[in-house]
Order: C-alpha cells, then sequence, then structure tokens
C-alpha cells in the first residue's frame, strides 16, 4: 500500500471502477472521485491531461448499480474503516473535502448525466458524511446546453454544489493549443453564464508555459487581455464564485508532456492581482 498525496490521483487506488480517493490540493483534503469516462475518452485534448492513452470520444454507458455500490463501501471504509491509515494520509488531510465528478474524460457527456448525479447525492445522503463538505462537478463546460446535463446542475445546487468550469484560454487560438477544441468564445461565453445561472460555478485555469509558443501563452499581455474581457462580460451577467488559479503538478501523459511545464508561483500571482481589481476572489494553488 503506497502513501497518496496530492501528485497522485491513480484511479486504480482502491480497485474500483468508478471510485477513486485523491489528496486535493485545491480541497485541501480528501476528495472522492467518481470517473464515470472509465473509457479514456473526452471530448477534448488537454496538453497537460494525465490521463494515459486519451481518445475523443464520449463516456460509456454507466452501471449506475454498481457506482451505488462501490460509493457506498468506499464510504464506509472511510468514515468507519482503516482507510486513512492504509494509505497514510497525513493527519490535517483526514476528512472529506467533496466528491467530484470528475475523472478521465468530460464527466458530463455520460448518457443520464441527471441519473448519475442523483445516485451519488442518494448514496452520500444516506451515509452522513460530517459538515463541511460539497459536491463538485469539474468539467470543461463544452455540454452545459445539453438539457439532461442542466437538470443534473440544477439538482447539485439543491444540494450545495459547486461547478468548477474549465477556462484555459478565451482566444480560439488559445483553445485550440491548449485544449484542441474549436469552441467558439461565444459558446464558451454562453455556457459559463449558464452554468452560474444554474450551479454556484467557479471558473478554473490551468496557466502553463509551452515550449515554442510562447507567444500564444496566457499570461502573454494578449491572452491576459481576453481573459479579462471574458470575465469582466462574465460578471456583468451572473454573478460567479470566483477563480482558481493553478499550474502543472502531475506528469503529463500526452505527445506534448516534453514542451510544457509549470509557471512560477510570482507569475501566477501577478495575474490573480489583475483578476483581483474585477473584485472576484482568487485562489492560487501551485
Amino acid at each position: 500500500m503506497s502513501q497518496l498525496t496530492v501528485k497522485d490521483h491513480n484511479r486504480d487506488a482502491i480497485g474500483f471502477k468508478y471510485i477513486y480517493p485523491v489528496i486535493s490540493r485545491r480541497s485541501g483534503g480528501l476528495s472522492i472521485g467518481i470517473n464515470v469516462n472509465t473509457n479514456n475518452a473526452c471530448n477534448w485534448a488537454c496538453v497537460y491531461c494525465q490521463v494515459p492513452d486519451l481518445s475523443i470520444g464520449s463516456a460509456p454507458e454507466l452501471d449506475l448499480e454498481l457506482l451505488a455500490k462501490e460509493l457506498a463501501e468506499f464510504l464506509q471504509d472511510v468514515l468507519q474503516g482503516d482507510f486513512y491509515d492504509r494509505f497514510e494520509i497525513e493527519q490535517d488531510k483526514r476528512v472529506i473535502k467533496d466528491i467530484a465528478l470528475s475523472g478521465n474524460g468530460e464527466p458530463t457527456s455520460v448518457n443520464n448525466f441527471y441519473l448519475a448525479t442523483k445516485t451519488i447525492i442518494d448514496v452520500v445522503e444516506q451515509a452522513n458524511i460530517p459538515a463541511p463538505f460539497q459536491y463538485v462537478l469539474i468539467t470543461n463546460g463544452s455540454l452545459i446546453h445539453k438539457p439532461d446535463v442542466q437538470k443534473g446542475l440544477q439538482l447539485f445546487n439543491q444540494h450545495k454544489g459547486h461547478v468548477w468550469f474549465k477556462v484555459d484560454s478565451a482566444t480560439g487560438a488559445g483553445r485550440r493549443l491548449i485544449n484542441h477544441t474549436a469552441i467558439s468564445t461565444e459558446q464558451q461565453q454562453n455556457n459559463l453564464i449558464l452554468s452560474a445561472e444554474l450551479c454556484k460555478t467557479w471558473v478554473q485555469t490551468c496557466v502553463l508555459s509551452y515550449a515554442g509558443h510562447e507567444k500564444e501563452g496566457l499570461l502573454t499581455k494578449v491572452e491576459q487581455a481576453a481573459y479579462l474581457a471574458l470575465l469582466k462580460y462574465i460578471i456583468q451577467k451572473v454573478n460567479i464564485q470566483g477563480v482558481m488559479l493553478y499550474s502543472v503538478a502531475r506528469p503529463s501523459l500526452q505527445a506534448q508532456a516534453n514542451y510544457i511545464s509549470s509557471v512560477k508561483e510570482e507569475q501566477l500571482e501577478e495575474f490573480a492581482k489583475n483578476i483581483r481589481l474585477l473584485g472576484l476572489t482568487v485562489k492560487v494553488t501551485v
């Protein structure tokens, strides 16, 4: 049994199909991950992604019964068993911070997203997890226009859930370079507004260095101006919780891995200052 740390997000750590534990640097404790993309398929292909053999596609059919069974068993192990000891979790991290719909692809691509969220919430509510903890959806936001996804977000909102909405760039060139997606700025804005209308939403942004593309990175004046303009436009329409800024913490398993690297904390903090001038809360994680 190996120690679980912020740099180890192994989906197979406990041998379950859908459930995996993470010590989250952003949450500051145990995050219980729900991986519905067990086929390692996503509709985006971010250059910093740690998923092996990533392919373009959507999540496979979900076994709701198995999902419920695994989640119930793992929660019992954490709350009543010796999980923390077996994985040598540091004492100050021995608390369930969130239940996160995340995993090896875009979770909102699963069929019956609403039923998936309902199943998760039903199991968790029966487990009586000590407060505070929260539900989190980690998403690229590209499918939030789907009615079933919106229904799921409304359910999340009823249970004080949060959406972490990926915005790594506010320009078409930046999104094509970093995320390998052709989604337009207009669609990105519309989906972010819709997300914030349905559920409490944070913008999450990965800032990195990309060798050979220094003129296209998020820290350039053009990219920063576009990013700040997007946020200014959004907050004129809806309330968002704030921005999560972070950089690369674990090795990418994509073809571009040798070209990307983390940025310095000072660079993140300097960028954060400009975002805070808009009146937004910014969390910086390295």
